[in-house]
């Protein structure tokens, strides 16, 4: 399992190829890999996005995002888990987070890989706070699941 908060801009798809090759090139049970990637938007809420601050509480938002990959290597039985997820200022198109998961069967992987982000995504301690159209403002935690499955 590898959790790491960045300040600076990555590639996801680099980051992800670096781990599978130095982490798990030789793993013969891996029959699945599943990947999130977020990138930030130019616009919410039907306001246009400048960019972003990301900020977090250093070692507990580590922690938290640690708990939440193992909760998932238990619960989904992975193999591994990788979430990378960027802090500072971010434009748009910039990545955010990157979350894979490695595992036996595709359902599995799927799973762990969307509980994850989800709990990431609603109780993470991640604060942001967007240049819009119309000034600074602090964005609202979400969770999209719920509020996906409550539309009418």
């Amino acid at each position: 399992m590898k959790i790491e908060i960045l300040d600076e801009k990555f590639d996801p798809w680099q980051a992800i190829v670096e781990y599978k090759r130095n982490q798990l090139q030789n793993n013969s049970k891996i029959g699945a890999s599943s990947v999130f990637l977020g990138t930030m938007r130019d616009f919410n809420d039907d306001e246009e996005v400048e960019s972003m601050e990301l900020e977090h509480y250093e070692g507990m938002t580590e922690k938290y995002l640690s708990n939440i990959v193992d909760a998932a290597i238990k619960k989904h039985k992975i193999i591994d888990g990788l979430v990378i997820h960027r802090i500072g200022v971010l434009k748009p198109t910039d990545p955010i987070v990157v979350v894979a998961t490695w595992s036996e069967h595709r359902d599995n992987a799927f799973n762990a890989t969307r509980e994850i982000m989800e709990s990431l995504k609603s109780d993470a301690p991640f604060w942001k706070k967007e240049n819009t159209n119309k000034g600074f403002k602090w964005v609202k935690p979400s969770n999209e699941l719920t509020e996906n499955t409550n539309e009418t």
